[in-house]
């Protein structure tokens, strides 16, 4: 080792959620610990999120009075996950997913609270919970951080100044008037903007909250970030890494590790080759709402080390409108009622309220088929626009004009001149129109289920009956709004144990080397739990790899 270069017991590559909890943990048990950011941001993904936290039996949900058992969340994950995830990683998420919640709550600023009835995504499987197991922040004042505030990554959504929409607010904004909670609501967010601008107090909810609290649990704690920094190569001695080589304001450098490296760098949703090389097709990085900096280079990097890498053909997809400023990852809009999604053939293929995720994998498997699925295409009438929010456009407030021009939004009295239009067969369109709106009389859809789930029913319209998802689509003028397949980020990334490990293909582990967050391979598999099912896991495994390389994988005391 030249004695020139830097050594301290542990780098942490990666400064989103789940490395700044590793990180936080590695201090806290009196490691020397630096982290590298690639960015001059700190948050990654997970500052662009909403921040959610899907930890079954944590501190939040107990004090909600929500009553939650460690079997159940066995049982449901065992069910919803299956043999794609070794049960070992899966139990031990569940298992000290609460304590490491509770760490982060104590060594931090960040505070959690129970986003009331967010449902499980699959709450009718065994164990599955209708009441939710979902956490988020509470709002944070951005000057607990001081000048640092400024490197907080830039937004997915940029909301205005001091404006603090929580996961438990958006429910009912997205329902506007049609609710007393959705007016008493959007009163509630603009008093407490008014309050905050009149303070000049700089609020943040959801995932900026939850960045921003543990940043100011690393500046308390003392840990340095280097900015700027990129990961280019792990360093092996004797089949061991025991440190890093980067490019540090562009200029080469090494790090030694001497306890371990923890690679929290996020996934390859930004990587165009890495996409076509190893996702279902049509692919492309210009779909994803992740960060621009997530081109895959800590997972390049672990495999140079020698590490398996598993569900690289996966990703936390979800419907997306192709807007002119950027992707829109589409939520709430697909369970609200009087609107399908079509594919090529005028024809619906999927419940349209199904978990993103699955919306997804039902768009891909169409392409084997021959009925092509992408882009698929919303359809939606007058009647919808009235009544609900739109990818952030109030109801009656009129689609943009550069949304027409750039082929996203398409409209027309009738649904056969919508239909050619968009391309798609005349015939087969009102044929799904007609069969649609005769299920929403009935509150049946019979051919996919749409508003059975309470799932499906979390974001849809109660004064809407029988079912709350489900309405007539027969008020001109009508829209169709271009959907692809995008995403949150991938899944895919180095293939670790339960102690967050990094594992090589024959089952044995690279000593000194951790990957954890998008990073590594989900421990979801190919589903999604609920909301936070990326987060969730973030937190748990990085604080668990810090334990492992201090040397403590019992239980601790989470606010020692």
């Amino acid at each position: 080792m030249n004695p020139a270069e830097p050594s301290v017991d542990v780098v942490v590559v990666g400064c989103g959620g789940a490395g700044m909890t590793a990180a936080l943990a590695a201090a806290h048990h009196g490691l020397d610990t630096l982290v590298v950011e690639k960015t001059g941001y700190f948050g990654g993904s997970t500052a662009r999120s909403g921040g959610g936290v899907w930890i079954p039996g944590n501190y939040a949900l107990r004090k909600a009075g929500v009553e939650d058992s460690l079997d159940e969340a066995t049982t449901y994950l065992e069910s919803i996950v299956g043999d794609e995830v070794p049960a070992e990683r899966r139990r031990t998420l569940l298992a000290r997913g609460p304590e490491a919640l509770e760490f982060v709550r104590d060594h931090s600023k960040a505070d959690f609270v129970w986003v009331p009835h967010y449902s499980d995504y699959y709450p009718e499987a065994p164990g599955g919970r209708a009441g939710g197991r979902s956490v988020e922040p509470r709002a944070i004042d951005g000057r607990v951080i001081g000048d640092e505030l400024a490197r907080l990554h830039p937004p997915y959504m940029a909301a205005p100044v001091g404006m603090v929409v929580s996961q438990a607010n958006y429910r009912w904004l997205s329902l506007a008037m049609r609710t007393v909670r959705g007016p008493l609501t959007a009163l509630l967010v603009t008093l407490r903007r008014l309050f905050n601008l009149a303070l000049r107090r700089p609020m943040y909810g959801m995932g900026p909250a939850m960045c921003i609290g543990l940043r100011a649990g690393l500046q308390r704690a003392g840990v340095p970030i280097w900015y700027d920094t990129e990961l280019t190569e792990l360093v092996l001695e004797q089949d061991r890494v025991t440190g890093v080589r980067l490019l540090r304001d562009g200029q080469p450098s090494v790090v030694h590790a001497r306890r371990g490296v923890i690679v929290a760098s996020g996934g390859f949703e930004k990587n165009a080759e890495m996409r076509q090389k190893w996702q279902p097709s049509p692919a492309t990085d210009e779909w994803t709402t992740g960060a621009a900096s997530n081109t895959g280079g800590g997972i390049i990097a672990g495999v140079a080390a020698g590490a398996d890498v598993a569900l690289m053909d996966d990703a936390w997809w979800g419907p997306t409108i192709p807007l002119t400023g950027g992707p829109y990852f589409c939520l709430a809009e697909r369970n609200l009622p009087g609107s399908i999604i079509v594919n090529s053939a005028g024809k619906r293929y999927a419940n349209e309220a199904s978990p993103y995720v699955d919306a997804i994998h039902a768009m891909y498997d169409g392409e084997a088929t021959g009925v092509s699925h992408v882009p698929s295409w919303m359809i939606l009438d007058q009647r919808y626009r009235n009544r609900y929010v739109f990818a952030g456009l109030g109801p009656r407030q009129p689609f943009p004009g550069r949304w027409y021009k750039h082929g996203t939004l398409f409209k027309s009295d009738t649904i056969e001149g919508l239909a050619e239009q968009i391309g798609v067969s005349a015939s087969g369109l009102r044929g799904t129109v007609t069969r649609f709106n005769e299920m929403a009389v009935t509150g049946v859809d019979s051919d996919f289920h749409r508003g059975e789930s309470a799932y499906d029913r979390y974001y849809a319209d109660p004064k809407v009956k029988p079912n709350p998802s489900l309405a007539v689509i027969d008020k001109a003028p009508f829209y169709a709004v271009k959907i692809v397949p995008g995403d949150l980020g991938t899944k895919g990334g180095v293939v670790t144990d339960e102690r967050a490990r990094a594992l090589r293909p024959d089952g044995s582990v690279i000593p000194g080397f951790y990957a954890v967050g998008n990073a590594s391979s989900a421990v979801m598999g190919h589903t999604y739990a609920g909301a936070g099912a990326t987060i969730g896991p973030a937190i748990v495994f990085g604080y668990l790899a810090a334990l492992d390389i201090a040397g403590s994988t019992a239980a601790t005391d989470a606010g020692g």
